[in-house]
């Protein structure tokens, strides 16, 4: 464990490393994180690929509560909404669940554990919802793909296939709808975050990553990727890269920030997770 406080930075802010984060209760400790999300009151959820899948804690850290719950096996990705729901992408059940911060399951999609070649799902990976409702998922161990859903969850395309071009994946590990109605989905095995608009036209690409793992944006339009040299990546809308920082030991497989500017790393070896807490700022000169 370091001896004194660690900071790190990216582009005009400054972060204290705050690892590890989060007070389980006496005698737990935390399975195989995969990835974490945070709600509109800054409450953490951080998603386990044991059980229980879900355990949740305040903005201050403190434990709030876990998930029992026996709809999820093998949790890889998660999303919140802007409404406050949750959405769980089960990879190996091939299932996307939609709840309530509560725990309540609203809505599916997919047919559970019915693997599907070229169809949703064959081991989906991440998921993301655009302000209309409409909801994005990388398909990504089995199937090369994204699909894209109606928010009442009408499958309405889907693109992507195998390969290194434009346009196809080699493990598209996880999928961002942005503030500018792009859809930034990382390819991993290509060491890229490829562009699309929503119909699935490829627009760009951004380079420079060692096998990326995951993707967030914050409210002013800037976009964090972890990837495994391990650092995270800050980049402007356009792609500039505005600073880089390496905050965890091993790498984050996952990212998600708060309304104060607080980043939230999920980290699996070893699991655990990193706050990045903001305390200088100077986003005037980005």
């Amino acid at each position: 464990m370091p001896t004194e406080e660690q900071f790190v930075v990216l582009g005009t802010r400054r972060y204290r490393v705050d690892t590890p984060w989060g007070e389980l209760p006496p005698g737990h400790e935390f399975g195989l994180i995969s990835q974490l999300a945070v709600d509109s009151e800054a409450n953490v959820y951080v998603l386990q690929r044991t059980h229980p899948a879900i355990v949740v804690f305040e903005p201050s850290g403190k434990f709030l509560r876990y998930w029992e719950h026996v709809h999820i096996m093998d949790g890889h990705g998660i999303a919140i909404t802007r409404d406050d729901r949750l959405i769980v992408v089960d990879r190996d059940a091939h299932h996307i669940l939609l709840f309530d911060t509560s725990g309540r399951l609203l809505q599916t999609l997919g047919e559970r554990n019915r693997p599907q070649s070229g169809k949703p799902f064959n081991h989906p990976t991440d998921v993301s919802v655009a302000v209309d409702g409409e909801i994005y998922v990388a398909d990504g161990y089995g199937n090369s793909m994204v699909h894209r859903f109606a928010a009442d969850g009408t499958l309405k395309s889907s693109w992507g296939s195998p390969g290194n071009g434009p346009g196809q994946f080699t493990t598209p590990h996880a999928i961002w709808v942005d503030r500018l109605d792009r859809v930034l989905v990382v390819d991993r095995e290509n060491n890229r975050v490829q562009i699309f608009d929503r119909d699935g036209n490829y627009l760009s690409a951004w380079t420079d990553f060692f096998h990326p793992m995951d993707l967030y944006e914050d409210d002013r339009g800037m976009v964090y990727v972890t990837d495994q040299v391990p650092r995270v990546s800050m980049l402007a809308a356009e792609g500039r890269l505005a600073g880089r920082a390496r905050p965890a030991l091993n790498g984050a497989h996952g990212i998600w920030g708060d309304h104060r500017g607080n980043l939230f790393l999920a980290e699996m070896i070893p699991s655990r997770i990193t706050k990045l807490t903001l305390i200088e700022s100077n986003d005037a000169h980005l």
